[in-house]
């Protein structure tokens, strides 16, 4: 097998003696040098957009839901009516609450009057016109607790979520409806502890999301400022711009910098993809040297190039796609 690989690596480097077959066209290429650039090194860390004001709306007294007014992805203003409860049955507490009061008032009035001739003692007096506090305290908790069957909207939104119908029965402690406004979003993100330290309150990073094709500027908000025990993160919330164009619950990256460093960079365009390889085409003497290399990070148009090349070579960069390995060169 190993003398059958031999032969076969001595016959590709035989030429043909025919003539013709050995003369290889000079190329027109771009040569560009390589250089090493300093930039910033940076760490992706993924995050969730979500909205600045969110609310999972519950009822503060148990009832059966009368009336939904809402329904997922409708806009909604601050005050509006949301959900009504079943009220009878403290509509019902209320008026007795309110006979109770207006019969102990009549009472103190008209003791007050006997008590102004010295025909009731102060005791009974009093004992009646407490009576008549407990019953207006009475009016004004039923009064409020009859508000409660009234679910409206803390702020402007959209309802992002409804988690009960009419007919259910409210209890709580348990969501009706999520309501989101999504003027104002953020970012909320996991920073691992050995990236926190180049984090500062009010510093501004780099936030890609894969709806949107460039990037956008979020300044941080909050920093945690203790760890996750259990995933050893901090959690870190950056504000975003409004008009981004982003939604809640949407997946995005900031990009942290954890310091300078110095790379060499060539333009995208003098890599050449053959399979799983990668490579370049160096200028020496006037020909065209193959060399694979191992490519990093891509910032904008151009590439790293982690190994193969040194500073100061000259690679193509138009062109290099129609190349042979020793075909002469000639630059435009």
């Amino acid at each position: 097998m190993l003398a059958q690989v031999a032969l076969w690596q001595t016959g590709c480097h035989e030429k043909p003696e025919v003539a013709g077959h050995d003369v290889v066209p000079v190329a027109q290429v771009r040569v560009q040098t390589v250089e090493a650039l300093r930039h910033v090194a940076t760490e992706d860390v993924v995050g969730t957009v979500r909205a600045k004001l969110h609310a999972a709306l519950e009822a503060k007294v148990s009832g059966r839901l009368e009336k939904m007014l809402v329904a997922p992805g409708q806009t909604v203003k601050a005050g509006e009516l949301l959900v009504q409860l079943d009220a009878r049955e403290i509509q019902a507490r209320l008026d007795q609450a309110l006979a109770l009061r207006e019969q102990y008032g009549r009472d103190t009035e008209r003791l007050r009057g006997l008590l102004a001739q010295n025909a009731v003692s102060r005791q009974e007096f009093e004992t009646v016109e407490s009576r008549y506090r407990v019953a207006a305290a009475s009016v004004t908790e039923t009064e409020t607790m009859l508000g409660y069957t009234k679910i409206i909207a803390p702020f402007d939104g959209v309802v992002t979520r409804k988690l009960a119908d009419v007919g259910d029965l409210a209890t709580p402690g348990r969501p009706l409806l999520e309501l989101d406004n999504p003027e104002a979003l953020r970012l909320d993100a996991d920073v691992p502890e050995a990236l926190i330290n180049r984090v500062q309150l009010g510093a501004t990073l780099s936030v890609r999301a894969a709806s949107e094709d460039g990037n956008i500027t979020g300044t941080v908000s909050e920093i945690a400022p203790v760890s996750d025990p259990v995933s050893r993160t901090f959690n870190l919330k950056l504000d975003l711009p409004t008009n981004a164009g982003l939604r809640a619950g949407q997946f995005a990256r900031v990009t942290i910098p954890v310091g300078e460093t110095r790379a060499l960079h060539v333009p995208a365009s003098a890599v050449v993809q053959r399979g799983q390889m990668e490579l370049v085409f160096v200028v020496v003497d006037g020909q065209a040297q193959l060399r694979l290399v191992k490519t990093g990070k891509r910032i904008g148009d151009a590439i790293e190039l982690v190994s193969g090349v040194s500073a100061g070579e000259q690679v193509v960069v138009e062109g290099a796609g129609r190349l042979r390995d020793g075909q002469p060169l000639e630059a435009k």
